[in-house]
């Protein structure tokens, strides 16, 4: 680690440091969902509204678990009229999402699930555990293998928390695009900039797809149990690890107009977009700014890499691109 958790630079960044991580919260809230479905709660290609009655509605009722996980449900964000504190009232944000009609057919493209994707999969987390996502991660995952990763973070923690510093100002005009975009209604439903990030409210939230705070070290230990099946008292079965792999969908993602590529819970391998990661049997994922997190089951490994300085574009940076290829490069010889 290096650097300094503060813009302006006083604060050198330390072993037990962590920050905000944004859409790499995402592989941690896939992660809780697989094991759930490890132990038999969860059943990744049942309807949601097995788990959760209220989703069944408004040409929801076929959308799968692995819909969710795969970004294909049609309901990429929410409706408008919301702002960013919406997202901290459980219950009703969740409400919304039940009685919300999907943007596009569910299952036939993935749309980007930029905020919501941990209110969706949580509530069904909830539903089959009693236990609120963030509770989930703590007593399950992060408690059990001693990982300092949270949904969220605690009042403790905010003195160590690294201050985030948001990217360049976007140079494209959102009055390019059109109304009816779904890049700008999902982008819009909430509008969200970066430096929420630092806010108390933001930090105490249960925001699976967007609030996790953590460093490194942890995401690597908790992400393990992709890439080797079994870290310290936990495990996933092969059956469990094998089913992230099977693509779910590929094409020009609805939301982030570029093309991707989805397992279940996770991004494969896409030259066309991440060309610095092999396609190999691969699964990742990272957040804004340039986060990220890769497993490699083949030669168990997992990489990791996170920073409160956020870079521009939509996925990756170039500061993750060059680790990730020498550390590619290294696995290669």
């Amino acid at each position: 680690w290096g650097g300094h958790r503060d813009a302006a630079r006083t604060s050198p960044w330390e072993r037990d440091t962590i920050v905000n991580v944004w859409s790499t919260t995402k592989e941690v809230t896939a992660l809780a969902v697989l094991m759930c479905a490890d132990r038999g709660l969860i059943d990744l290609d049942a309807p949601v509204a097995r788990y959760w009655p209220e989703f069944a509605t408004n040409g929801k009722e076929s959308v799968v678990v692995r819909d969710l996980m795969a970004h294909r449900s049609g309901v990429a964000a929410w409706e408008q009229p919301v702002v960013v504190e919406d997202l901290y009232d459980w219950q009703r944000s969740t409400e919304r999402l039940a009685g919300q009609a999907p943007w596009w057919e569910p299952g036939t493209a993935s749309g980007y699930h930029a905020v919501n994707y941990g209110h969706l999969l949580g509530e069904v987390i909830r539903r089959v555990t009693g236990k609120h996502l963030k509770e989930f991660v703590a007593t399950e995952l992060a408690g059990p293998l001693g990982a300092d990763l949270q949904i969220g973070a605690a009042a403790d923690d905010d003195a160590r928390i690294a201050e985030i510093i948001p990217p360049p100002p976007v140079t494209r005009d959102a009055a390019e695009l059109p109304p009816d975009s779904l890049m700008l209604r999902t982008c819009s439903s909430p509008a969200l900039g970066a430096a929420t990030a630092n806010s108390t409210g933001w930090r105490r939230a249960d925001i699976g797809g967007a609030n996790g705070h953590t460093n490194a070290r942890a995401l690597v230990r908790t992400m393990s149990l992709i890439s080797r099946g079994s870290v310290g008292p936990l495990s996933l079965s092969q059956q469990t690890i094998d089913r992230i792999f099977e693509e779910q969908v590929r094409g020009i993602d609805l939301v982030l107009g570029v093309p991707l590529r989805w397992g279940i819970g996770f991004g494969l391998p896409e030259p066309a977009t991440l060309p610095y990661i092999p396609d190999e049997r691969i699964c990742f994922w990272g957040g804004w700014g340039g986060s990220l997190t890769i497993m490699v089951p083949e030669s168990k490994t997992t990489i990791s890499y996170v920073m409160n300085k956020m870079a521009p574009g939509i996925i990756g940076s170039d500061r993750g691109e060059a680790y990730a290829r020498a550390i590619f490069d290294a696995l290669a010889h």
